[in-house]
């Protein structure tokens, strides 16, 4: 009862004239044609490439009408945002009159309230919202309902539809619009929020990101990892080390590692497999291909692509070893880690004690020491120097080559040298005082 007594008070209802049948069927027609456009633009719009590709491969008028739409895409977007916005604005005059006729308002405000939320409610609904919906999931064949009437709509207001588009890329051309730049960090960031990429794609995706800023040194294999042969060595020791090491170039010296003068590829061998151990397998060496420190990567794989070699060697300003690199390398900074056949896997580079204490690989990684002993990321930065490996470190802190049995301590840790191999700490006990 007071529901009645606040409409009584609102407005006063007309008695309803048959008149107005046509009225309401009017608007419904148009509500159907602004659904029909609204639609066809997400339908049309969504249209996968594989769904494209079917409707190339059969030739019907509607498919035809299809593809022809979608070859000039400003022009069939100009033309439905025309066709809507007309069947909008016609709804909405139809629509207060129609009002206007039915209901007599006592109140000029809520007069103005009314009509604004019936007819705003009514277009989004069954003009915009539920057709769009639609369209998204049925795109194919919203799309062949709409590809003849839109095609249609084309023709009828190209002159108009061709002035806007011209307009509009008038506006781009004289720099109105000004795209910014995106900065790597924002890309990177972008990549943090996202919800839909799977983490292999997003380690991919940030990798290309990162890939023109990484230089050589940080992907290198270091000297003391490279495999490598002397010029003088027989033939039985070159098959040892093929047989071995599994790689397919090698890198010869000549004296001292410092001194590559050439690479030895392991199928130019293969002829040659059962020679004897005078044979002059130094004949068949190919030349080294020699980078620096600091060159960014995506410059090195350039050249890796012009000079169409897969290694080169690292060397200093003065010429010295400091690394080996590869093509393989190169990749795994864009689609992570490469394994084949004859890889082995990777051993943890280090090994918990029974007493709590950890023996860790000479060449293991300063941070990953930090991970592993639950250390802040940095902790060791003030005496690491220049030394990535937990032997480097040794070197820096001790200003001389490591001894078995040799204990340093540092912010609460004891480094204890257990074997050395030449100058080198190979294995190294860590424990937490």
């Amino acid at each position: 009862m007071t529901l009645l007594t606040t409409l009584s008070a609102i407005m006063t209802f007309n008695p309803f004239d048959v008149g107005l049948v046509v009225n309401i069927v009017v608007i419904v027609l148009l509500l159907l044609c602004s659904a029909l456009a609204s639609g066809s633009e997400t339908a049309l719009f969504s249209l996968s490439p594989a769904q494209l590709d079917r409707i190339r491969r059969h030739k019907t008028p509607v498919n035809t009408a299809i593809l022809r739409l979608l070859s000039d895409q400003d022009q069939l977007l100009a033309t439905v945002l025309i066709f809507n916005n007309l069947v909008n604005i016609l709804i909405i005059s139809l629509c207060n009159n129609l009002i206007d006729d039915l209901v007599v308002f006592n109140h000029t405000g809520w007069e103005f309230a009314i009509k604004t939320i019936a007819v705003t409610f009514v277009l989004l609904l069954f003009g915009e919202i539920m057709p769009k919906v639609y369209a998204s999931y049925n795109p194919v064949g919203f799309s062949s309902i709409v590809a003849l009437p839109i095609s249609f709509l084309n023709k009828i207001f190209k002159p108009l539809s061709y002035v806007l588009v011209k307009y509009s890329d008038s506006i781009h051309n004289r720099g109105l619009i000004h795209p910014e730049n995106i900065s790597m960090e924002e890309i990177e960031d972008a990549l943090e929020i996202t919800e839909n990429p799977s983490e292999t794609e997003k380690d991919m995706l940030s990798g290309i990101v990162q890939f023109a800023s990484t230089e050589v040194e940080e992907i290198m294999h270091p000297r003391m990892d490279i495999v490598a042969l002397d010029r003088e060595e027989n033939f039985d020791e070159v098959r040892r080390v093929i047989m071995e090491s599994g790689f397919s170039r090698i890198p010869v010296y000549n004296e001292s590692i410092d001194h590559i003068v050439g690479m030895l590829y392991v199928k130019d061998m293969v002829a040659h497999a059962f020679k004897g151990a005078d044979f002059e397998w130094q004949r068949h060496l190919r030349p080294a291909y020699y980078t620096t420190e600091h060159k960014k990567i995506n410059e090195l794989l350039e050249e890796f692509q012009t000079q169409k070699v897969h290694i080169a060697i690292v060397v200093d300003e003065y010429g010295s070893t400091l690394g080996l690199v590869s093509l393989e390398d190169i990749l795994e900074e864009i689609v992570g880690e490469i394994s084949d056949e004859s890889d082995v896997p990777e051993e943890a580079s280090y090994e918990r004690l029974p007493d709590g204490s950890y023996l860790f690989d000479g060449k293991a990684h300063i941070g990953e020491v930090e991970e592993v002993l639950e250390l802040a990321e940095g902790t060791f930065d003030d005496m690491r120097g220049e030394a990535e490996t937990l032997a480097g470190m040794m070197l820096e802190i001790k200003r001389d080559f490591p001894a078995k049995g040799d204990k340093v301590k540092a912010h609460g840790v004891r480094f204890t040298v257990v074997s050395v191999s030449g100058h080198h700490a190979e294995e190294i006990k860590v424990e937490k005082i």
